[in-house]
């Protein structure tokens, strides 16, 4: 049995009440618990080996993998779990790792994305006859109904355009006067009659409530100063049972994005986005890291979806 006063002792860091209130819910991995937790490796081993040391936690190696629980073989560590569950305000992170801790879980069981996450990475550098992303992209949008898409900070509209090929319409929104002229030309000149540019803010998006099928953010959401805003905007123009898509920068640490791009936001964890959708009314949220670059400063793009209720 662990030692009482040790195990206060061990205890007195927030960081492994937080650790130890996971490993009580599920088996974990360093690299699962740096993900949940957003700490470095080297803490996550050091506060780990002092759980470890008090009799708190347990580790189990399954050939190159080690696995970390709580070591549930002790009336102290059952009494100080069950005080720690009834008192939640006391650990205000806690909820935010349950949440973190279950899109882990859903990361473990997603073998489909595993094997997509694959074929990404091998598309572009093996030939394969008359395969190609446009191709890919091309029959995609060939399978979507019609429908009136808002997109929301299109920029220079070339997903826009994409979109309008099929789309029964396309607002393009962006706040800059340029952009505009220079997207509304673009599709003047393409003939593309189905696409239509609108000068306005993600924060005050200049389209009526419920008049589109699809709300579409494209690597714009970190560009807005209040991101909930701009949700909050998606789920006004949505129609009853419409679609928001999201595509943006998985959070990073490369700081010079602020100047380089003029970002708000230095990207998005998916439990933020989970967070923002689900707060914002949106209903079967689903995020995924769908892209991963090679080159620093080793960008990841996410994808998040969520859908309005139907009336």
């Amino acid at each position: 049995m662990a030692s009482i006063v040790k195990s206060l002792r061990v205890l007195g860091d927030i960081n492994r009440l937080r650790m130890l209130l996971l490993l009580s819910r599920e088996e974990l991995s360093v690299a699962e618990l740096q993900e949940i937790l957003g700490m470095g490796q080297s803490s996550i081993s050091t506060h780990l080996a002092q759980l470890k040391h008090a009799g708190l936690a347990e580790d189990r190696r399954t050939g190159k993998n080690i696995w970390y629980r709580s070591k549930a073989d002790g009336e102290v560590l059952s009494g100080l779990l069950g005080m720690l569950q009834q008192a939640p305000e006391e650990i205000p992170e806690a909820a935010h790792d349950q949440a973190a801790l279950d899109l882990v879980l859903r990361k473990r069981q997603d073998k489909t994305r595993a094997f997509f996450d694959d074929m990404a990475g091998r598309l572009g550098r093996e030939y394969v006859p008359g395969r190609s992303w446009k191709s890919m992209a091309e029959a995609l949008l060939l399978m979507l109904p019609p429908m009136v898409i808002a997109d929301l900070g299109a920029g220079e509209g070339a997903f826009s355009l994409l979109l309008a090929q099929r789309a029964q319409q396309v607002i393009a929104v962006d706040n800059s006067d340029k952009m505009v002229e220079l997207g509304t030309q673009l599709a003047q000149k393409q003939g593309v009659a189905a696409l239509e540019y609108r000068k306005g803010d993600l924060e005050a998006v200049p389209i009526a409530d419920g008049a589109v099928d699809m709300a579409l953010f494209s690597q714009s959401l970190h560009h807005a100063l209040h991101p909930e805003r701009a949700i909050a905007e998606a789920w006004r123009i949505l129609k009853p049972g419409g679609r928001i898509t999201i595509l943006d920068l998985v959070q990073h640490r490369f700081t010079e994005a602020r100047e380089m791009y003029a970002d708000v936001w230095l990207g998005f964890s998916e439990v933020e986005l989970e967070s923002l959708l689900s707060k914002s009314g949106f209903e079967n949220v689903h995020t995924a890291v769908v892209h991963k670059e090679t080159e620093a400063p080793f960008f990841q793009t996410v994808l998040a979806t969520g859908n309005k209720a139907p009336a």
